[in-house]
């Protein structure tokens, strides 16, 4: 995980476009390129709710977790896909990840409510060991058992 410093300046829908890509989403869906991915689909990570935003990053790793989870989490044994996408239109800093759960946005995750386009699919990358997916997994049930899963979304 890339560490940042605590001067952090939050990226809104009024101050996204200085942030260039390559920009990320994993996902357990196969896409065509060209493909957009838009709100008001059903969450990969609780059931029954429906996402107001799309997901997405600037970073590698941190779409690996979205596409091994998003796999994991509905019993799944492929390891998903990871996506290069454009957004098309502005975006802001995850709030369920910036300063909610690690200072400033070191896993510059970013959601929007607009569509992201499917540049093309990042065809090799490093998925997690199984025992590091399952440790996540476990204190992703955890979270839910105490009713700590909130999405703000």
């Amino acid at each position: 995980m890339v560490e940042q410093s605590s001067t952090h300046t939050p990226v809104t829908y009024e101050s996204c476009f200085h942030l260039e890509g390559p920009f990320y989403h994993g996902t357990r869906s196969a896409l065509e390129v060209g493909a957009e991915l838009v709100p008001g689909y059903g969450s990969n990570f609780q059931e029954g709710r429906v996402s107001n935003h799309i997901y997405f990053t600037a970073l590698v790793e941190t779409a690996a977790w979205g596409a091994e989870l998003a796999t994991a989490l509905v019993g799944s044994p492929e390891r998903g896909h990871i996506y290069v996408v454009e957004p098309l239109g502005p975006f802001e800093d995850d709030p369920n990840v910036t300063d909610k759960r690690f200072p400033g946005n070191p896993t510059q995750s970013y959601r929007t409510r607009h569509p992201l386009r499917v540049v093309a699919e990042l065809e090799s990358w490093l998925g997690h060991d199984p025992q590091t997916l399952k440790g996540m997994l476990d204190h992703l049930a955890q979270l839910r058992e105490q009713g700590l899963d909130v999405i703000e979304d």
